[in-house]
């Protein structure tokens, strides 16, 4: 039994103005806090600073998936109501799509929606929870008409009340995705590696740090809100993951040699907490994942994480407080309000090690 079980645990105050609505100018600039697990102490530097703490020879270990413009605005063909549609991921069923739909309990199964003047249409099938499943009906290749008339799949506490504001849309669509992104399938970008840029790469790259890419499609399990009173009952939604063999190459040596792994993000420490790197098969691994990690279970891959600040109440916050000290995180996040650090997608990093 985790000596910290119940929600209200990993509740805190955060003020509303410390919650970062766009990124900074560069991606490199954002605050960065070096919190020592061993010692307690905490640092303050700038991200492009971040090579100067990871020892030669460590791992660092990247999530390479690519965020998909999947938010939907357009009508219901009946009625011409509005209705705005989220896209979460392909069934196995072809061109069946589970998807958020605001209003859903008011949907009558049959009814038909249609989105960017008639590029796309979609017919309510059936429903998963509080999932839709809707058949999109179109004429080409779908990710081309996405890039057209969708826009990014923003969390909503980055506010975008003009949904008619083009240049935020392009920044959005620039900077809500890292620029060692490569496979779509995402709905949220894995925002610890948003602060990174070619320079930093290269700057590690000079240093003798390894690098290497999962990939882990972000889906509506890394956001599920815990609506049980003892966090342990909290049952993760799966998400689907996939480690090259070259990946595999760069996870097995590191392991043998008793090298640091750097998890870049949640995500990606979910996943190399959900195999075993000493039966890694040398040709790879795919699979899903519904890896939840909360204080009290160890940690048996990964040596140090880097990573934003989080969401109170939420499983991220709760992985970090699992990986340090709940105390010694309270005391990080207590410190980061109190200098301003910039909280969730958009904000500032820290490195835990």
């Amino acid at each position: 039994m985790t000596p910290f079980s119940n929600l209200k645990d990993f509740d805190f105050h955060l003020p509303d103005s410390l919650i970062a609505q766009k990124p900074l100018p560069d991606r490199d600039q954002s605050k960065l806090m070096i919190l020592d697990r061993n010692s307690g102490s905490i640092k303050h530097e700038i991200f492009k600073n971040l090579p100067h703490y990871i020892a030669p020879q460590s791992l660092m270990v990247f999530n390479n998936t690519k965020v998909v413009p999947s938010k939907l605005n357009g009508y219901i063909i009946d009625s011409l109501r509005p209705i705005e549609v989220l896209l979460v991921k392909e069934t196995s069923k072809k061109n069946h799509w589970e998807a958020l739909i605001k209003g859903l309990n008011k949907i009558k199964t049959g009814t038909e929606f249609e989105f960017g003047n008639g590029k796309l249409k979609a017919i309510y099938i059936d429903r998963n929870l509080d999932k839709a499943i809707l058949k999109l009906l179109y004429t080409g290749k779908l990710s081309k008409i996405l890039n057209e008339i969708a826009k990014m799949p923003m969390p909503p506490y980055i506010k975008r009340e003009n949904n008619n504001d083009n240049n935020l849309e392009a920044l959005d669509r620039e900077r809500y995705q890292t620029i060692f992104a490569r496979y779509p399938g995402a709905i949220a970008a894995p925002t610890a590696g948003l602060h990174f840029t070619p320079n930093t790469l290269k700057s590690l790259k000079d240093k003798g740090v390894n690098t290497t890419h999962i990939t882990l499609h972000v889906g509506t399990g890394t956001f599920q809100p815990i609506r049980t009173e003892n966090i342990i009952e909290h049952k993760m939604q799966a998400e689907k993951f996939h480690i090259s063999k070259v990946a595999t190459k760069s996870l097995i040596i590191s392991s043998k040699n008793h090298r640091k792994i750097i998890a870049v993000g949640s995500t990606t420490t979910r996943v190399l907490e959900s195999i075993d790197l000493s039966t890694l098969q040398k040709e790879g691994t795919s699979g899903w994942t519904e890896r939840y990690i909360f204080p009290g279970q160890k940690f048996n891959s990964v040596n140090h994480i880097l990573t934003n600040f989080h969401l109170p109440k939420s499983t991220l916050y709760i992985l970090v407080c699992a990986f340090a000290d709940k105390k010694l995180i309270s005391a990080a996040y207590n410190e980061a309000i109190k200098r301003k650090y910039r909280f969730f997608s958009y904000g500032d990093a820290m490195l835990i090690i």
